[in-house]
């Protein structure tokens, strides 16, 4: 789980967190949870210790939980990630 991303096809933010990351050049590997999204939804909370809603996508980096899209730009832009 050093990078991995969940996502749902049909979201904007789990489509530009990719394309963030492919334009970084990050590898990642992408776990889509369309096929049973609401089962896979509390499964991935539970993995990652979500309390409440377990919104889309959910990015690891690092082997680190970084969150969302907003929190994964957020934290780019503070320098707290960086890509090599």
């Amino acid at each position: 789980m050093q990078n991995t991303i969940y996502t749902v096809d049909y979201c904007p933010y789990c489509k530009a967190a990719l394309e963030f990351l492919n334009n970084h050049n990050v590898k990642y590997k992408q776990i889509k949870i369309d096929d049973d999204e609401d089962n896979k939804r509390i499964e991935l909370g539970q993995l990652l210790n979500i309390k409440g809603d377990v919104t889309v996508p959910q990015i690891i980096l690092n082997g680190k939980h970084i969150g969302g899209f907003t929190d994964m730009i957020r934290k780019f832009e503070k320098g707290e990630l960086k890509f090599d």
